[in-house]
């Protein structure tokens, strides 16, 4: 146990790390083209500049920096602009989705009731990478089962999993409000009206256009 306690420790602290900067990217805090020097950032935190070194790994793979050999590390531009186009189009592939399985009967009733299901215990856990996982895997569920191809590869395409990370990071929604939304999708799935659970699935994903910011 004592073995890994370091190794455990170093993870949160990037975690905190990343956090705290994601939030300050999309709100814009830290602007376009900023560059972030791992030993100021790790003075500010206080550590190292090994946690500071994994916390901006994972701003890169969420899309929110870019890391350039020999010159450093650099925020990218129109991030906020990004994530707000990047919702409206899935607004359009999921409601799309959601009317096609409606009309082919295709509902993947018993999978989205276990995806729920985990969400709302994750929620209860306070473990929003869960929550956020889960989320990602209910929408999947309805875009595989709507039987089109070029629907999921421009869904697939839009970096879903990434997007829903910096949302969960930036906004910090309450995780049992998520599930309880979630909840509502497959009320509306389960009851079948094909116009209200595709407005749903619509607003759903509008809702989430226009970050509200934490600071």
């Amino acid at each position: 146990m004592s073995a890994r306690h370091p190794t455990s420790l170093r993870q949160t602290l990037s975690h905190q790390i990343r956090d705290t900067l994601v939030q300050h990217i999309v709100s814009g805090e830290l602007g376009p083209g900023e560059r972030l020097v791992e030993t100021k950032v790790a003075a500010q935190f206080g550590t190292s500049q090994a946690p500071v070194r994994e916390a901006l790994r994972d701003l890169e793979a969420f899309g929110l920096v870019e890391i350039r050999p020999r010159r450093g590390t650099f925020v990218r531009s129109l991030i906020r602009e990004t994530v707000r186009e990047s919702y409206v189009l899935r607004a359009a592939l999921e409601e799309t989705a959601t009317r096609l399985v409606l009309l082919a009967g295709t509902v993947p009733m018993e999978q989205l009731e276990q995806d729920v299901a985990r969400m709302y215990r994750a929620a209860e856990a306070n473990d929003v990478e869960a929550v956020g996982s889960e989320t990602v895997a209910f929408h999947r569920h309805i875009v595989e089962a709507a039987g089109n191809g070029l629907i999921k590869r421009s869904w697939d395409n839009l970096q879903i999993e990434a997007w829903t990370s910096v949302t969960m990071l930036a906004a910090a929604p309450e995780l049992v409000t998520i599930a309880d939304d979630h909840q509502a999708l497959l009320d509306s799935l389960i009851a079948g009206g094909v116009d209200a659970a595709c407005t749903l699935a619509r607003q759903h994903q509008w809702d989430y256009a226009e970050l509200r910011i934490t600071r």
